[in-house]
């Protein structure tokens, strides 16, 4: 595909400008509670700060919601130094994976729509990264366009260093769950569009993910099947028709949109699963190849741990072999 020739093409010109940044891909993240220690390897997405900031930035702030002391639920907030979590496999398979965490765009989910997966998929050999974006009611001067700057400035960092972290550049998904979701799916049907100035090579590099994978997706910005939080979180509280449109992933569509895996469960109360058919229809029209799974029960929000039991928890491993088929694992 053209996308891929051009990524291969303009990769070497970019090896010398990442190399160069790499002394600030080391910084801590909060450690866990269990057994599994976090990653300790960041990379920060903007080296001079993310664009479009407000005059006083929001306080970064994160929030353990565990009542069980092996277990973790951390949610950020405020994020205002966008970043990418790095979930390193001992043997890589030249396979990566960005991944953005739901929250209602009010939060960002680490561990049951991010670190869990990370973990999961790194046992597998693949090389994970957890996707820090900002929040879109914070102030950024983008607006609704805030968590697309993220994406895709994240999205060609990681193909500007895929040579230090043993992938390969023609296979880089994405992924996301539920308002992250929305962030996946924008992504792969606007990675193009230009919401931010370039600041370095990486940024001559596509932001197109190889295949994309929404989770439960936040999808649809029309009432009722959109979440009503989400849709007033990256819009405001009237957003015109024209506006829910041009925000609604199902009406960016293209030829050139990824293959895409949609997971949904039927009685999911707060994303309703018409987010899922809509945005399948729109993508068998453009003749996009789509695997779509959805399960009887699972509720929202269940990642890994909340599917546990149920016939929905076999989703990550239906993922796996369907991204095997497009090259990946």
């Amino acid at each position: 595909m053209i996308d891929r020739r051009q990524t291969l093409a303009a990769l070497g010109s970019v090896m010398a400008a990442a190399a160069a940044g790499s002394a600030r891909a080391q910084q801590p993240t909060p450690p866990a509670r269990g057994t599994s220690p976090d990653p300790t390897e960041i990379l920060e997405l903007w080296p001079n700060g993310a664009p479009g900031a407000p005059a006083t930035l929001p306080v970064e702030r994160i929030e353990e919601r565990s009542k069980d002391p092996a277990l973790s639920d951390r949610a950020v907030t405020g994020t205002h130094r966008p970043r990418l979590v790095v979930f390193r496999p001992r043997k890589p398979n030249g396979s990566a994976l960005m991944v953005a965490p739901g929250g209602g765009y009010v939060r960002v989910v680490l561990d049951k729509e991010g670190f869990e997966i990370g973990r999961w998929l790194a046992e597998r050999g693949w090389t994970v990264f957890v996707l820090f974006y900002r929040l879109p009611g914070d102030g950024w001067a983008a607006g609704p366009d805030t968590p697309l700057q993220d994406s895709q400035r994240a999205m060609r960092l990681i193909r500007a260093r895929a040579q230090s972290y043993g992938i390969r550049p023609d296979r880089v998904a994405a992924m996301g769950f539920s308002a992250g979701g929305h962030v996946c799916g924008d992504l792969a049907t606007r990675y193009d569009a230009r919401v931010y100035a370039p600041v370095d090579a990486a940024d001559r590099l596509s932001a197109r993910p190889d295949i994309a994978a929404p989770i439960y997706p936040v999808q649809s910005m029309r009432l009722p099947v959109a979440h009503g939080g989400s849709r007033t979180q990256l819009l405001g509280a009237n957003p015109t028709p024209a506006l829910e449109a041009a925000h609604s992933p199902e009406n960016n569509v293209r030829a050139t949109t990824p293959p895409c895996f949609l997971v949904h469960a039927e009685d999911d109360a707060t994303v309703p699963v018409e987010n899922s058919l809509a945005l399948r229809a729109a993508l068998k029209r453009a003749g996009v190849p789509v695997e779509t799974h959805l399960f009887t029960e699972g509720g929202h929000g269940f990642g890994i741990r909340g599917a546990a039991g149920k016939p929905a928890a076999i989703w990550p491993e239906l993922f796996a072999r369907w991204a095997r088929t497009h090259g990946f694992g």
